[in-house]
């Protein structure tokens, strides 16, 4: 069809009225502009705004408040969207991008406040089963607990993961192993004393799926596999479904949370940190976790690498300064021993490399700042150098030189490992907790102190993650000591892991976690803190909580609220603490299937 066509005369006063109409806008725009400038408004307005997180903030406080009142209609904490399977508070990658890309601060921990954090449960993803067991899930998990296929389609060809029907399967390999891990073991053990008990903790950095480290374990080393969180990856994820020991993690601006010269054996297969960058940080940090008489091993980029000489000539040159004793170069892997004490420096090194103070503590790892002096072994007091320490398994009863250093350490030491035989005894025979079944992997210890619960664990087919809390007393190196592993954290805040990745969680004096030691004032809340453990602990999973009377009243109104089934027991014969037991299962629920 032909357009109508109108004399101008016509036309021209419908084009002027809507002329007017923009103009006007524009005008009314730019009023605005000044008006909330310039004017009372805006400052309204931006109060209106502060006022709505306030409210929030108070919306949270109330929820809170009825759900330790057992107040709260219809009694249970609602789910969180389906988009929250993989949520980790201090790890979300939309909201780190934002933050400076040097030396990776952006991929390290940063958290939301509570209140700032939605008060809800995470959901399983769609499809989630029980996990395969262990040792089943070394070698394969479901594919539908994380569907993530990005590694498998990457790195399949390396034998890293693949996809096999409902599995994905883990054939063992790695980009440096593609054989499999135990057959680049087998050449390690070339150099290094792997086998004999010798080596007991190891540390993994940038770890992939933990293959590595899931083949030590058949070497009787337990090692710590750390990652970053990836917004297509997930490493860490796939390391703890599969049962060996992981935790989300960064090297980048800060320590890591780990006490001093903990680790015989650290390990990088590309893990592409830039050890010689920023003055060599990166490497002073790894001297601060090697036990002295320890060993450093790297493989890939730049030992022996092209294009990267310059690189590789750098990190021998940092290892020289620190006088550690190269023992061999076999191919892209390099393997040298740290030396047994100080006296290496200061020495001249173009690295300017000198020792730490005197007064410095180097086990403080609890959002601390890197530092480019390195770490005086001779810091801390007693024999705890390779070579010098009991082989595993007889380290773990023997009374550890750094629990020395606290007041009546050796007693201490003795009365809670008798004790947690004691308590560990009582809840194999009539807790039925599952303790010693497939049921049972990956364990935390949320406040860990000597490490008792985990040593009278150790006949058990599972691995205990000890937390020792950033404002207790600092006895990490202790739980090193014995040949065990675990990190600081402070409970006040959502811990580095994905979703679901504990069998079985324990906690003594669980109140304690959230108040300040010195004013006994409340840090945060024990609602907040229940809701993230529902975050780590896998549907079906336990829960075993020790404290007070009062405060186990107040958990069961809680567990109701998330969710779990929960009863109220005595404490076990022969205990003279006023304590009484929760103990508690996660049921497991799934979101209401979406309408089609």
């Amino acid at each position: 069809m032909g357009h109508l066509s109108l004399p101008a005369s016509k036309r021209s006063p419908r084009q002027w009225k809507l002329l007017d109409l923009v103009i006007a806008f524009l005008l009314g725009l730019v009023f605005l502009f000044f008006l909330l400038i310039f004017t009372r408004l805006g400052d309204s307005l931006a109060a209106s705004g502060r006022q709505s997180l306030l409210l929030a903030s108070r919306d949270h406080a109330r929820l809170v408040a009825a759900v330790e009142s057992g107040r709260l209609y219809p009694g249970r904490i609602e789910s969180c969207p389906a988009d929250y399977a993989d949520h980790m508070p201090c790890e979300d990658p939309r909201r780190n991008s934002q933050l400076s890309r040097e030396m990776n601060f952006y991929r390290e921990r940063h958290c939301p406040p509570p209140e700032a954090t939605p008060l809800c449960l995470v959901p399983p993803p769609e499809g989630y089963k029980i996990p395969v067991q262990w040792p089943a899930s070394l070698d394969k998990i479901w594919y539908s607990n994380m569907p993530h296929s990005k590694i498998a389609d990457r790195k399949g060809h390396q034998g890293w993961m693949k996809a096999e029907g409902p599995y994905f399967i883990f054939p063992g390999g790695g980009t440096m192993f593609p054989d499999g891990a135990g057959h680049y073991i087998e050449k390690l053990k070339q150099y290094i004393p792997i086998a004999g008990g010798a080596l007991r903790t190891a540390l993994d950095m940038g770890c992939g799926v933990a293959s590595f480290g899931g083949s030590l374990l058949g070497e009787g080393i337990l090692t710590m596999s750390f990652a970053p969180r990836d917004s297509h990856k997930a490493q860490i994820q796939f390391a703890l479904e599969r049962g060996i020991p992981a935790f989300v993690a960064m090297l980048g601006t800060r320590r890591l949370p780990f006490p001093a010269f903990s680790f015989d054996f650290v390990h990088c297969s590309r893990c592409l940190i830039p050890f010689t960058a920023y003055n060599a940080t990166y490497f002073i940090e790894v001297d601060r976790l090697l036990r002295p008489g320890g060993y450093l091993v790297i493989s890939g980029p730049p030992v022996q690498w092209p294009k990267q000489d310059k690189e590789w000539a750098d990190l021998q040159a940092v290892a020289r300064a620190l006088c550690y004793d190269l023992i061999a170069v076999d191919g892209n892997t390099v393997i040298w021993k740290k030396p047994g004490g100080d006296s290496c420096l200061p020495n001249q090194n173009e690295f300017g490399l000198e020792l730490c103070d005197e007064s410095d503590d180097p086990s403080s790892a609890w959002y601390f700042k890197l530092k480019k002096c390195v770490a005086r072994t001779s810091s801390v007091k007693g024999d705890y150098a390779v070579g010098m320490i009991p082989k595993w398994p007889e380290r773990l009863t023997k009374v550890p030189a750094r629990a020395k250093l606290v007041k009546n350490g050796v007693d201490l030491f003795e009365a809670d490992t008798r004790r947690w035989a004691r308590r560990v005894a009582y809840y194999r025979n009539s807790l039925d907790l599952k303790l010693g079944s497939p049921a049972i992997r990956n364990v935390m210890d949320m406040s860990a102190f000597f490490g008792g619960f985990a040593a009278a664990l150790s006949s058990d087919p599972v691995w205990v993650m000890n937390v020792v809390p950033a404002r207790k007393p600092s006895t990490l190196g202790v739980i090193y000591d014995r040949g065990l592993t675990g990190v600081y954290h402070d409970w006040c805040e959502p811990f580095s892991t994905y979703p679901r990745t504990y069998d079985f969680i324990h906690v003594t004096g669980i109140e304690s976690l959230t108040k300040d030691p010195s004013s006994g004032k409340s840090r945060c809340h024990l609602v907040d803190l229940m809701v993230e453990m529902d975050r780590i602990l896998r549907p079906e999973g336990k829960v075993v909580i020790r404290d007070s009377p009062e405060v186990v009243d107040r958990l069961s109104r809680i567990a109701d609220a998330v969710r779990w089934s929960a009863t109220v027991h005595e404490q076990e014969p022969g205990s003279h603490a006023r304590e009484k037991i929760l103990v508690a299962t996660k049921s497991f629920w799934k979101l209401p299937a979406l309408s089609r």
